[in-house]
């Protein structure tokens, strides 16, 4: 199974080890100084990117990577990623948070595919995170799957191996168990986990290769404005924290095993 076209769908998230406070802004929720946030690649994505690049390397295959985000964001974030693997990118100039209506956003990053010069749904793979920091139902990569007429879709994926003219996935089931699925054709769509590659070291060499195609692509990005008409929040809020302490001196170790079991169970 060679010459496929690989398709990964990445979105910019805020970095998580910012303090992300949720507000009520003028068109809806949005994050306390948002703009004002650095930001990384959607890790989930980072590591869909990351397997399609090793897929392609083994498949003599092309990767490309359809962002949406605001281009300022993303060109500050392909700086780094562009050192990672090769690829060619597809920018939609857009809101990146996590409340955009997903829907509309599948809408957008379909379409966007649909445009992806000599897309042949024959030889073509959709990648993206199984879940996602920044859309954390994982809905929109398989709204995209639909809407690309594609209904083999594999979630939870930690492994692919190309085998003849199809392929094996291996997708997370509970009690740490996969199941093992075969696909004999293509198109097919692949929501990934960690996988079990490490992230790629940075190579200036593929960094240079990659801004060429970056640079001109995210000044032809398309705008992507995602108004979410008729999407309503009644409130958006940080979780609560709960935690109950009690002090105990001398307590003794299988006591306070038991305990800590006795809660677990609880």
């Amino acid at each position: 199974m060679k010459g496929m076209q690989i398709v990964v769908l990445g979105s910019i998230v805020p970095d998580p080890l910012q303090t992300l406070e949720p507000v009520a802004g003028p068109t809806g929720p949005a994050l306390k100084n948002e703009m004002m946030l650095p930001a990384v690649l959607d890790p989930w994505a980072g590591h869909a990117l990351y397997e399609a690049a090793n897929l392609a390397k083994q498949t003599e295959s092309k990767v490309y990577l359809v962002a949406l985000g605001p281009k300022a964001k993303l060109q500050q974030v392909m700086m780094n990623v562009a050192q990672k693997v090769p690829f060619e990118i597809v920018v939609l100039d857009g809101p990146a948070g996590g409340f955009a209506d997903a829907a509309e956003t599948a809408a957008a990053l379909a379409g966007a595919v649909e445009k992806i010069p000599g897309l042949d749904k024959g030889k073509l793979l959709l990648f993206g995170g199984w879940q996602s920091a920044s859309r954390g139902t994982g809905a929109v990569l398989q709204m995209v799957g639909e809407l690309l007429g594609i209904t083999d879709q594999f979630q939870g994926v930690d492994e692919i191996k190309v085998d003849g003219d199809g392929f094996t996935v291996l997708e997370r089931i509970e009690g740490g168990s996969y199941q093992k699925s075969a696909c004999a054709a293509l198109p097919a769509v692949l929501g990934w986990a960690t996988g079990n590659l490490p992230e790629p070291p940075n190579n200036p060499q593929v960094g240079m290769q990659n801004m060429r195609l970056i640079m001109p692509a995210l000044q032809k990005a398309t705008p992507t404005p995602l108004k979410g008409e008729g999407l309503r929040y009644v409130s958006v809020e940080v979780p609560s924290q709960r935690r109950e302490t009690r002090i105990v001196k001398n307590a003794p170790v299988d006591e306070i095993a038991r305990e800590i079991a006795d809660w677990i169970r609880a």
